[in-house]
Protein backbone atom coordinates (compact mmCIF):
# COMPACT_ATOMS: atom_id res chain seq x y z
CA UNK A 1 0.00 0.00 0.00
CA UNK A 2 1.45 3.22 -1.06
CA UNK A 3 1.80 6.15 1.63
CA UNK A 4 -1.39 8.29 2.02
CA UNK A 5 -0.61 11.91 2.09
CA UNK A 6 -2.97 14.19 4.46
CA UNK A 7 -3.69 17.89 4.28
CA UNK A 8 -4.36 19.25 8.06
CA UNK A 9 -7.76 19.56 8.21
CA UNK A 10 -8.56 16.90 5.81
CA UNK A 11 -11.75 14.86 6.81
CA UNK A 12 -10.02 11.24 8.39
CA UNK A 13 -11.50 8.02 7.62
CA UNK A 14 -11.80 5.29 10.27
CA UNK A 15 -8.22 4.34 11.89
CA UNK A 16 -6.87 1.28 10.55
CA UNK A 17 -3.99 -0.96 10.62
CA UNK A 18 -3.21 -0.18 7.33
CA UNK A 19 -3.15 3.70 7.67
CA UNK A 20 -1.63 3.38 10.90
CA UNK A 21 1.55 3.22 8.83
CA UNK A 22 0.15 4.61 5.85
CA UNK A 23 -0.84 7.81 6.57
CA UNK A 24 1.33 10.90 6.76
CA UNK A 25 1.11 14.55 6.87
CA UNK A 26 3.30 17.13 6.01
CA UNK A 27 4.26 19.96 8.40
CA UNK A 28 6.50 22.51 6.81
CA UNK A 29 7.72 24.17 10.67
CA UNK A 30 8.63 20.50 12.21
CA UNK A 31 10.74 19.66 8.96
CA UNK A 32 12.43 22.68 8.58
CA UNK A 33 13.44 22.29 12.82
CA UNK A 34 15.02 18.84 12.04
CA UNK A 35 17.03 19.43 8.68
CA UNK A 36 18.18 22.48 10.26
CA UNK A 37 19.21 20.41 13.88
CA UNK A 38 20.26 17.62 11.84
CA UNK A 39 22.15 19.62 9.65
CA UNK A 40 24.17 21.15 12.44
CA UNK A 41 24.59 17.93 14.02
CA UNK A 42 26.34 16.38 10.71
CA UNK A 43 28.41 19.45 10.23
CA UNK A 44 29.91 19.05 13.54
CA UNK A 45 30.81 14.94 12.52
CA UNK A 46 32.34 16.27 9.18
CA UNK A 47 34.78 18.47 10.97
CA UNK A 48 35.63 16.08 13.18
CA UNK A 49 36.20 14.03 10.55
CA UNK A 50 38.50 16.48 8.73
CA UNK A 51 40.57 16.71 11.75
CA UNK A 52 40.89 12.99 12.17
CA UNK A 53 38.87 12.67 15.63
CA UNK A 54 36.78 9.86 16.14
CA UNK A 55 33.06 9.79 17.28
CA UNK A 56 31.29 6.91 18.38
CA UNK A 57 28.87 5.91 15.36
CA UNK A 58 25.90 4.68 18.00
CA UNK A 59 25.40 8.16 19.13
CA UNK A 60 25.30 9.38 15.61
CA UNK A 61 22.56 6.74 14.71
CA UNK A 62 20.56 7.62 18.03
CA UNK A 63 20.54 11.66 17.11
CA UNK A 64 19.75 11.73 13.85
CA UNK A 65 17.39 8.38 13.51
CA UNK A 66 16.50 7.90 17.39
CA UNK A 67 15.96 11.17 18.20
CA UNK A 68 15.24 13.13 15.00
CA UNK A 69 13.14 10.23 13.73
CA UNK A 70 11.07 9.82 16.52
CA UNK A 71 10.27 13.21 15.73
CA UNK A 72 9.19 12.85 12.70
CA UNK A 73 7.11 9.81 12.97
CA UNK A 74 5.43 11.34 16.52
CA UNK A 75 4.35 14.68 14.78
CA UNK A 76 3.67 13.57 10.94
CA UNK A 77 3.17 9.92 10.93
CA UNK A 78 -0.38 8.54 11.69
CA UNK A 79 0.15 10.13 15.01
CA UNK A 80 0.46 13.32 13.62
CA UNK A 81 -2.76 12.88 11.66
CA UNK A 82 -5.09 11.33 14.62
CA UNK A 83 -3.84 13.45 17.79
CA UNK A 84 -6.21 15.68 17.54
CA UNK A 85 -9.02 13.24 16.95
CA UNK A 86 -8.36 10.10 18.38
CA UNK A 87 -7.01 10.65 22.66
CA UNK A 88 -5.75 7.13 22.45
CA UNK A 89 -3.37 8.75 19.37
CA UNK A 90 -2.43 11.72 20.95
CA UNK A 91 -0.98 9.78 24.32
CA UNK A 92 0.32 7.73 21.84
CA UNK A 93 2.13 10.88 20.36
CA UNK A 94 2.91 12.01 24.11
CA UNK A 95 4.64 9.29 25.27
CA UNK A 96 7.12 9.11 22.15
CA UNK A 97 7.57 12.96 22.32
CA UNK A 98 7.91 12.96 26.28
CA UNK A 99 10.08 9.66 26.36
CA UNK A 100 11.57 8.25 23.63
CA UNK A 101 12.72 11.16 21.54
CA UNK A 102 14.81 12.86 24.60
CA UNK A 103 16.47 10.04 25.51
CA UNK A 104 17.86 9.29 22.47
CA UNK A 105 18.59 12.82 21.66
CA UNK A 106 20.56 13.02 24.41
CA UNK A 107 22.28 9.56 23.87
CA UNK A 108 23.22 11.50 20.99
CA UNK A 109 25.85 13.77 23.07
CA UNK A 110 25.37 17.08 20.93
CA UNK A 111 26.52 19.32 23.62
CA UNK A 112 29.58 17.03 23.73
CA UNK A 113 30.11 17.52 19.76
CA UNK A 114 29.52 21.07 20.27
CA UNK A 115 31.81 21.57 22.85
CA UNK A 116 34.58 19.67 20.96
CA UNK A 117 33.80 21.60 17.31
CA UNK A 118 32.85 24.84 17.61
CA UNK A 119 35.19 27.75 17.53
CA UNK A 120 36.86 29.51 20.73
CA UNK A 121 33.73 32.17 20.89
CA UNK A 122 30.62 30.29 20.42
CA UNK A 123 32.26 27.19 22.35
CA UNK A 124 32.50 29.98 25.52
CA UNK A 125 28.93 31.10 24.78
CA UNK A 126 27.68 27.44 25.57
CA UNK A 127 29.81 27.08 28.36
CA UNK A 128 28.64 29.73 29.98
CA UNK A 129 25.15 29.15 29.70
CA UNK A 130 26.12 25.63 31.21
CA UNK A 131 27.80 26.90 34.03
CA UNK A 132 25.45 29.93 34.58
CA UNK A 133 22.89 29.82 37.40
CA UNK A 134 19.58 29.54 35.49
CA UNK A 135 20.29 26.50 33.89
CA UNK A 136 21.41 25.24 37.00
CA UNK A 137 18.18 25.86 38.33
CA UNK A 138 16.10 24.92 34.96
CA UNK A 139 18.24 21.57 35.63
CA UNK A 140 17.56 21.00 39.43
CA UNK A 141 14.98 18.06 39.71
CA UNK A 142 12.81 20.24 42.15
CA UNK A 143 11.98 21.94 38.52
CA UNK A 144 12.28 19.48 36.28
CA UNK A 145 10.22 16.72 38.35
CA UNK A 146 6.96 19.03 38.70
CA UNK A 147 7.80 20.19 35.05
CA UNK A 148 7.83 16.61 33.75
CA UNK A 149 4.70 14.89 35.57
CA UNK A 150 3.20 17.76 37.22
CA UNK A 151 1.80 19.71 33.90
CA UNK A 152 0.37 16.49 33.04
CA UNK A 153 -2.58 16.86 35.57
CA UNK A 154 -2.83 20.73 34.75
CA UNK A 155 -3.27 19.70 31.39
CA UNK A 156 -5.94 16.84 31.05
CA UNK A 157 -7.71 18.00 34.04
CA UNK A 158 -8.29 21.63 33.44
CA UNK A 159 -9.55 23.57 29.87
CA UNK A 160 -6.14 23.93 28.44
CA UNK A 161 -6.48 20.37 26.39
CA UNK A 162 -9.37 21.25 24.98
CA UNK A 163 -7.51 24.77 23.99
CA UNK A 164 -4.73 22.94 21.89
CA UNK A 165 -7.20 20.82 20.01
CA UNK A 166 -9.46 23.99 18.47
CA UNK A 167 -5.91 26.07 18.01
CA UNK A 168 -3.10 24.99 15.92
CA UNK A 169 -0.21 27.36 17.60
CA UNK A 170 -1.33 26.14 20.85
CA UNK A 171 -1.39 22.55 19.61
CA UNK A 172 2.57 22.98 17.92
CA UNK A 173 3.50 24.71 21.15
CA UNK A 174 2.18 21.19 23.36
CA UNK A 175 4.38 19.70 21.06
CA UNK A 176 7.20 21.16 21.60
CA UNK A 177 6.61 21.36 25.69
CA UNK A 178 6.38 17.53 25.96
CA UNK A 179 9.97 17.77 24.18
CA UNK A 180 11.48 20.33 25.87
CA UNK A 181 9.96 18.85 29.62
CA UNK A 182 11.23 15.48 28.25
CA UNK A 183 14.74 16.43 27.62
CA UNK A 184 15.30 18.63 30.65
CA UNK A 185 14.10 15.63 32.59
CA UNK A 186 15.85 12.76 30.99
CA UNK A 187 19.08 14.62 29.58
CA UNK A 188 21.00 14.67 33.16
CA UNK A 189 20.08 10.81 34.03
CA UNK A 190 21.32 9.33 31.06
CA UNK A 191 23.48 11.91 28.49
CA UNK A 192 27.30 12.10 28.17
CA UNK A 193 26.96 15.78 28.27
CA UNK A 194 28.39 18.14 30.67
CA UNK A 195 25.34 19.40 31.83
CA UNK A 196 24.07 20.65 35.25
CA UNK A 197 21.33 19.03 36.72
CA UNK A 198 23.02 15.16 37.03
CA UNK A 199 22.97 13.62 39.86
CA UNK A 200 24.98 10.76 41.91
CA UNK A 201 23.63 7.49 40.30
CA UNK A 202 21.39 6.62 43.39
CA UNK A 203 19.99 9.85 42.93
CA UNK A 204 18.87 9.19 39.88
CA UNK A 205 17.18 5.65 40.34
CA UNK A 206 15.46 7.42 43.40
CA UNK A 207 14.08 9.95 40.93
CA UNK A 208 13.01 7.43 38.42
CA UNK A 209 11.27 5.31 41.41
CA UNK A 210 9.35 8.61 41.90
CA UNK A 211 7.84 9.12 38.52
CA UNK A 212 6.63 5.08 38.49
CA UNK A 213 3.76 5.66 40.13
CA UNK A 214 2.62 8.78 38.87
CA UNK A 215 1.72 7.94 34.98
CA UNK A 216 -0.62 5.09 36.61
CA UNK A 217 -2.39 7.18 39.02
CA UNK A 218 -2.65 9.93 36.14
CA UNK A 219 -3.98 6.43 33.44
CA UNK A 220 -6.28 5.19 35.76
CA UNK A 221 -8.04 8.52 36.49
CA UNK A 222 -8.00 8.43 33.20
CA UNK A 223 -9.41 4.97 32.65
CA UNK A 224 -12.13 5.63 35.37
CA UNK A 225 -13.11 8.49 34.44
CA UNK A 226 -16.89 8.80 33.45
CA UNK A 227 -16.72 12.13 30.94
CA UNK A 228 -14.36 12.42 28.37
CA UNK A 229 -11.55 15.01 28.53
CA UNK A 230 -12.48 18.09 26.45
CA UNK A 231 -16.02 16.23 25.72
CA UNK A 232 -17.39 19.30 23.43
CA UNK A 233 -14.91 19.10 21.20
CA UNK A 234 -14.64 15.52 20.41
CA UNK A 235 -18.23 15.56 20.41
CA UNK A 236 -18.37 18.39 17.86
CA UNK A 237 -16.47 15.72 15.41
CA UNK A 238 -19.40 13.35 14.98
CA UNK A 239 -17.32 10.38 14.62
CA UNK A 240 -18.98 7.58 13.83
CA UNK A 241 -16.66 5.08 13.89
CA UNK A 242 -15.35 6.60 17.47
CA UNK A 243 -16.43 6.87 21.07
CA UNK A 244 -14.80 9.54 22.92
CA UNK A 245 -15.22 7.73 26.23
CA UNK A 246 -13.93 4.30 25.08
CA UNK A 247 -10.84 6.11 23.40
CA UNK A 248 -10.08 8.11 26.60
CA UNK A 249 -10.09 4.94 28.68
CA UNK A 250 -7.91 3.48 26.11
CA UNK A 251 -5.53 6.03 26.16
CA UNK A 252 -5.28 5.71 29.78
CA UNK A 253 -4.30 2.30 29.40
CA UNK A 254 -1.78 3.20 27.07
CA UNK A 255 -0.43 6.25 29.90
CA UNK A 256 -0.37 3.58 32.48
CA UNK A 257 1.11 0.46 30.64
CA UNK A 258 3.78 2.48 28.89
CA UNK A 259 4.94 4.76 31.58
CA UNK A 260 5.06 2.15 33.86
CA UNK A 261 7.18 -0.34 31.26
CA UNK A 262 9.66 3.02 30.09
CA UNK A 263 10.37 3.79 34.15
CA UNK A 264 11.19 0.30 34.91
CA UNK A 265 13.46 0.22 31.32
CA UNK A 266 15.57 3.16 32.72
CA UNK A 267 15.65 1.69 36.11
CA UNK A 268 17.25 -1.15 34.69
CA UNK A 269 19.62 1.32 32.79
CA UNK A 270 20.55 3.85 35.23
CA UNK A 271 21.56 0.54 37.63
CA UNK A 272 23.76 -0.83 34.71
CA UNK A 273 25.39 2.80 34.03
CA UNK A 274 26.52 2.86 37.86
CA UNK A 275 28.02 -0.67 37.62
CA UNK A 276 30.10 0.32 34.84
CA UNK A 277 31.04 3.30 36.27
CA UNK A 278 32.33 1.51 39.31
CA UNK A 279 34.54 -0.38 37.34
CA UNK A 280 35.81 2.61 35.36
CA UNK A 281 36.46 4.08 38.86
CA UNK A 282 38.26 1.39 40.49
CA UNK A 283 40.06 0.98 36.87
CA UNK A 284 41.12 4.78 37.67
CA UNK A 285 42.29 4.23 40.71
CA UNK A 286 44.33 1.39 39.95
CA UNK A 287 46.05 3.51 37.31
CA UNK A 288 46.90 6.34 40.07
CA UNK A 289 47.94 3.47 42.30
CA UNK A 290 50.41 2.27 39.69
CA UNK A 291 51.75 5.65 39.01
CA UNK A 292 52.05 6.20 42.81
CA UNK A 293 53.82 3.34 44.00
CA UNK A 294 55.99 3.05 40.63
CA UNK A 295 58.58 -0.40 40.68
CA UNK A 296 58.17 -1.32 44.53
CA UNK A 297 56.82 -5.02 43.85
CA UNK A 298 56.29 -5.40 47.97
CA UNK A 299 52.64 -3.81 47.39
CA UNK A 300 50.09 -4.82 45.25
CA UNK A 301 47.73 -2.21 43.82
CA UNK A 302 44.50 -4.42 44.69
CA UNK A 303 45.34 -4.02 48.67
CA UNK A 304 48.36 -3.07 49.45
CA UNK A 305 49.49 -6.40 50.66
CA UNK A 306 53.42 -7.63 50.53
CA UNK A 307 53.82 -9.31 47.20
CA UNK A 308 55.80 -11.79 49.58
CA UNK A 309 54.26 -12.08 52.86
CA UNK A 310 56.65 -14.70 53.86
CA UNK A 311 59.57 -12.65 53.18
CA UNK A 312 57.95 -9.49 54.58
CA UNK A 313 57.37 -11.24 57.60
CA UNK A 314 60.99 -12.43 58.11
CA UNK A 315 62.35 -8.62 57.85
CA UNK A 316 60.49 -7.67 60.90
CA UNK A 317 57.39 -5.48 61.18
CA UNK A 318 58.65 -2.47 59.88
CA UNK A 319 59.41 -3.44 56.76
CA UNK A 320 55.78 -4.26 56.24
CA UNK A 321 54.87 -0.62 56.87
CA UNK A 322 54.19 1.17 53.36
CA UNK A 323 56.54 3.75 52.58
CA UNK A 324 55.76 7.48 52.58
CA UNK A 325 54.88 7.26 48.87
CA UNK A 326 52.74 3.95 49.13
CA UNK A 327 50.94 5.54 52.07
CA UNK A 328 50.29 8.45 50.23
CA UNK A 329 48.76 6.35 47.10
CA UNK A 330 46.31 4.29 49.70
CA UNK A 331 45.35 7.38 51.16
CA UNK A 332 44.04 8.49 47.97
CA UNK A 333 42.62 5.42 46.75
CA UNK A 334 40.60 5.71 50.27
CA UNK A 335 39.56 9.06 49.45
CA UNK A 336 38.42 8.36 46.54
CA UNK A 337 36.39 5.42 47.37
CA UNK A 338 34.71 7.62 50.06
Amino acid sequence: MSPELLAHGDELPPLTLARIFGVWVFDPVVVVGLLVVGGLYVAGLRRLRRRGDRWPAGRSVSFLAGGLGSIAVATMSSMGAYDDTLFSIHMVQHMVLTMVSPVFLALGAPVTLALRTLPGRPRRWVLAVLHSRAARVVAHPVVTLPLFIGTLYVLYFTPIYAATLRNDTLHELLHVHFLLAGCLFFWPLVSADPVPGRLPHFGRLLLVFVTLPVHAWLGIALMSATTPVAADYYRSLHLDWASPLADQHLGGGILWASGDLVGLLFFVTIMVQWMHADEREARRVDRVLDRALGSDTRFRTTGGTPADPDAADAAGPDAADPEPEEARALAAYKAMRR
